[in-house]
């Protein structure tokens, strides 16, 4: 009687016998490996900064974070241009989803110059670097537009993003069905409602995810608008290492805190890939 009570699935045992062949699958090999290349890549970086008589100084760099005074918090210059890295991407992300959409609506539209137009904006965008971008609206389209620094960084990124992002949105409408175009078709629905109301809904649940990743890529690109004086986090670490010589210290800093948000962003990424799978 005990020898089969102790068999059945909810016993006590059988827990037991679960957790202990759950123990045998962990990756062993793999956390081994892995330890020992993050040990090699930490002894490299620490063994090539020795041989340059570089001297850490690690204990100045919360200074530049954060400090209390009298008990408040005060943002150091690299929360602040944490700040603005985030008010910019938020922005930008915003505009590169419309810019994105937009353009991928003119690409499958009837319209021979919204084709032609979206073609020629995508080519432009993807083919030249977003520096050279950033250059040419800040010193040709800000002054025209009369905007400052500030927002013609975010024209810059939005545009260069949502030529991106208008790919992802073409995918997701054209890896549709035919028959849910022709059900709309049958049903009487105009073009403006059948893509309100059936097609861009499915569109998005499908391209969620990637569009998560293209706001990660959007983060990491950021950095560059440090190139037209725009104190975000990189300028802001640029300006500090002119000033104390902290280049290690200030930059492993600011790549820690990029590693945190995109990580954060990544594991987003993930649960909506799990909540919105679709099954064709």
């Amino acid at each position: 009687m005990n020898n089969s009570i102790s068999q059945y699935p909810g016993s006590d045992s059988s827990v037991t016998e679960k957790r202990s062949s759950l123990f045998f699958k962990i990756p062993v090999k793999d956390v081994i490996i892995y330890i020992l290349i993050m040990t090699g890549i930490t002894y490299l970086i620490l063994k090539g900064a020795s041989e340059q008589g570089y001297f850490w100084q690690w204990f100045q760099v919360p200074k530049y974070l954060y400090t209390f005074e009298d008990g408040n918090f005060t943002a150091g210059p690299l929360l602040e241009g944490l700040k603005v890295t985030l008010y910019i991407t938020g922005i930008s992300m915003v505009l590169t989803y419309i810019i994105g959409l937009v353009t991928a609506l003119l690409r499958l539209s009837d319209s021979i110059i919204g084709k032609i137009s979206a073609r020629v904006y995508l080519e432009v965008a993807r083919n030249t670097p977003l520096i050279v971008q950033l250059f040419f609206i800040y010193f040709v389209v800000a002054p025209v537009l009369g905007i400052d620094r500030l927002f013609a960084a975010i024209l810059a990124l939005s545009l260069f993003e949502g030529a991106y992002a208008s790919e992802i949105y073409r995918s997701g409408i054209v890896s549709l069905p035919k028959g849910q175009w022709e059900a709309c078709h049958s049903l009487g629905l105009t073009g403006f409602d059948t893509y309100r109301t059936v097609i861009l809904p499915q569109a998005i649940r499908r391209v969620l995810p990637p569009l998560t990743s293209q706001t990660i890529s959007l983060i990491k690109d950021s950095s560059l608008v440090s190139v037209i004086a725009v104190y975000e986090m990189t300028m802001q670490a640029n300006a500090i290492v002119a000033e104390t010589f902290l280049t290690f210290e200030i930059y492993f800093t600011i790549a820690a805190i990029y590693l945190l948000i995109t990580v954060f962003l990544s594991q987003l990424v993930a649960l909506l890939e799990r909540r919105f799978k679709v099954y064709n």
